[in-house]
């Protein structure tokens, strides 16, 4: 059996979302296992929120310079 490549919690987070999207966009689900998808689909979802407001933050701190913000394009570039 081949050993699956473990992913970043993020990762994992958003690829378990897309599975529990797929389930309950097939219509095969009862109504009570619609909701408990539904209700692991919003837990993921905060988590992934979550894990990209951390990462936003660490971004921030990463281009303080001199105590000012110094705010960058995707590309690098500075802002003018």
């Amino acid at each position: 059996m081949a050993r699956q490549k473990k992913l970043p919690a993020f990762e994992q987070s958003l690829s378990d979302l897309q599975a529990l999207v797929e389930r309950l966009e097939s219509g095969d689900l009862s109504l009570e296992e619609s909701l408990a998808t539904f209700e692991k689909g919003i837990a993921l979802t905060r988590e992934c929120q979550s894990a990209l407001q951390d990462a936003e933050q660490r971004v921030q701190v990463l281009l303080e310079q001199n105590g000012t913000l110094t705010e960058q394009t995707h590309d690098g570039s500075l802002l003018p």
